[in-house]
């Protein structure tokens, strides 16, 4: 192979079909401030997503710490220790403490057992994630919320497009947090958002993220920048005419993997989710005890052949210097997180791979001695 071949690519229109909207962006000189792009993408996003409101944001992260703060979180928060850092860093960011407890072995996602042992009076919230956009046990999950009064915030980061029992996934919980980073399936360079639930709560994030500002001269709440340019927006209108046709090669590139694969001794997938249309977001293998390589030498080899597979997640964020004090960081409570951690490789998965270059990656996997 001459080029590597990475975990993933974004997805590029034609140059030439983005110069138009750069170009009524020149003529107008608004870019930023609720500018024409921003409010289209905002309505256009709604109407894709089956959501009712949705804010924009420059990036996923400011997304999650301004969700905290629209809900006046506090206290303890009980999240995922799987996953990108950007989840529990939106908590240490709001002065919440997370407590992390363990997820279930086939989905990712926070085990709803483990939460609701966790539970203490200083517990304000729940931070799951709906990891690789599996979906977490969002009944249940509810249930537990309403039964001790917390708030539910989805970081639905790898969910865009998802759709759970004939429904948008990202219509459960308080809110829900997208990224539309560049490794996302639909991205706007960088980018995020929030789902709301109401006009009300959608106008406080509306204000949270431009410092407060309810009007030209009142501030209401000490809010953020976080405020999406009209390049990404315009960016993210062009995207969308693409979206239906990524999500599709990424699923059927996901279905290749997992058939070519199959039968490769000590090397198996997580259970696809009934009732659901996945994203194709991402494309976890685990390595078993029965594959002659560990994962990480599996992991290294495919690297020297240039296949740039991602260790999605490790090592676990309770094992990083800032939370590893933390006594839910405690390595005994987290036995699933840890051996998912373990185990997993992310292949590269995204809709310009070629059948020849997952053919590569198959033959690299099941092939031992080169």
């Amino acid at each position: 192979m001459n080029k590597p071949i990475y975990v993933t690519q974004p997805s590029l229109p034609p140059l030439e079909e983005f110069i138009p909207y750069l170009q009524q962006i020149w003529d107008n000189k608004i870019l930023t401030n609720n500018g024409p792009f921003h409010k289209q993408l905002e309505q256009a996003l709604c109407d894709y997503l089956g959501v009712d409101h949705l804010a924009l944001f420059a990036n996923g992260t400011i997304a999650l710490v301004t969700a905290l703060q629209a809900l006046r979180i506090r206290g303890e928060v009980i999240t995922t220790p799987y996953s990108f850092v950007a989840t529990s860093h939106s908590l240490v960011w709001n002065n919440i403490t997370p407590v992390f407890v363990d997820i279930d072995p086939d989905t990712g996602n926070l085990d709803p057992e483990r939460i609701e042992e966790s539970i203490t009076p200083a517990t304000t919230a729940i931070l799951p994630v709906h990891c690789y956009g599996n979906p977490c046990d969002v009944e249940r999950i509810g249930k537990i919320a309403d039964t001790y009064g917390l708030k539910v915030i989805y970081d639905a980061a790898h969910a865009f497009g998802v759709q759970h029992k004939e429904e948008s996934l990202l219509r459960h919980g308080d809110l829900s947090v997208l990224s539309f980073h560049a490794t996302k399936v639909f991205n706007t360079f960088e980018g995020g958002a929030i789902v709301c639930p109401d006009a009300k709560t959608k106008q406080r994030i509306d204000y949270l993220k431009n410092f407060g500002f309810a009007d030209e001269v009142t501030v209401t709440a000490t809010g953020i920048n976080g405020k999406m340019s009209e390049v990404n927006a315009a960016f993210g209108l062009l995207q969308l005419n693409g979206i239906d046709k990524a999500l599709d090669r990424r699923r059927q590139i996901a279905a290749n993997y997992r058939h070519l694969l199959h039968g490769v001794k000590g090397i198996s997938f997580m259970p696809e989710i009934t009732d659901t249309i996945s994203n194709g977001s991402y494309m976890p293998i685990l390595v078993g005890k029965d594959y002659p390589l560990t994962r990480d030498q599996l992991y290294q080899k495919l690297k020297d052949h240039g296949i740039n597979g991602r260790r999605y997640f490790f090592p676990l964020i309770s094992d990083m210097p800032m939370y590893r004090g933390l006594a839910s960081a405690n390595r005994e409570r987290l036995p699933v997180a840890r051996q998912l951690a373990n185990q997993v490789i992310c292949l590269p998965i995204f809709p310009d791979l070629s059948d020849d270059q997952l053919n590569q990656i198959v033959d690299r996997i099941a092939t031992i001695d080169r």
